[in-house]
């Protein structure tokens, strides 16, 4: 296992780490066995009151069983985006109890969370300022289910779409005051983790309510999704 940075390092290197986790209590764990199904995660978004929604590629059942599954969990609730032959696009909208929400709200960035038949698998990295080390071991100490498969030092952050995927989506898909919503929120700070402005202050920068800012801000999120797997699926 590599060891702490020291504080004479820069702390600029990123660290990759990885998780198994088998509980069934997990949604995206427990639905995989219950349905003999596959879930990847396609990204998560930070919403408003501590909540994040998680968009899940499910492969190998209806996509309405999963959201209609989901029901008997407090912490989350789920729609169906975008179904296709056995399977579709999910969105969980969690606010607690998620192992990816744990790893986001310590400073790593989920990159890979999937399942397969009651065994799921998280793939995240910690950028600097962060300690690989205490990230770690608050995460294992909040989901004592988890197990620490691998941790590795990398070069860079990897990022999340292409350039061209990213301006194709924007220009094609979004109305333009859905980008003007997006815009203003991302330089405002709401897509940080941890956030720097919350719903309710882009909302009164851009002169909205909370709930029309929400609306634009969901919809704009679904449809650049939906477009990004129509992309790669081509």
């Amino acid at each position: 296992m590599e060891s702490r940075p020291s504080p004479s390092d820069p702390g600029e290197s990123v660290f990759e780490v990885e998780f198994t986790i088998r509980d069934t209590k997990y949604p995206f764990v427990g639905a995989s066995e219950a349905e003999a199904c596959r879930f990847e995660l396609a990204e998560m978004v930070p919403r408003q009151d501590g909540e994040y929604a998680e968009f899940f590629d499910v492969a190998g059942t209806d996509a309405r069983r999963i959201a209609e599954g989901a029901e008997e969990f407090e912490t989350l609730e789920a729609r169906v985006i975008e179904e296709w032959d056995r399977g579709g696009l999910v969105e969980f909208v969690v606010d607690g109890d998620c192992p990816a929400m744990a790893l986001a709200e310590r400073g790593a960035l989920p990159r890979e969370v999937r399942s397969a038949d009651g065994s799921g698998r998280i793939r995240a990295e910690i950028p600097p300022p962060y300690d690989p080390g205490e990230v770690v071991d608050s995460f294992l100490d909040a989901v004592p289910e988890a197990d620490l498969a691998a941790k590795r030092r990398i070069d860079s952050l990897t990022p999340l779409f292409s350039d061209a995927c990213l301006r194709e989506a924007l220009h094609t898909h979004l109305t333009d005051r859905q980008r003007e919503v997006l815009r203003t929120a991302l330089e405002a700070g709401y897509y940080e983790w941890p956030r720097e402005a919350t719903g309710e202050e882009v909302a009164e920068g851009l002169g909205i309510s909370s709930a029309t800012f929400s609306e634009h801000v969901h919809a704009a999120e679904r449809k650049l999704f939906a477009a990004m797997f129509d992309a790669a699926d081509r």
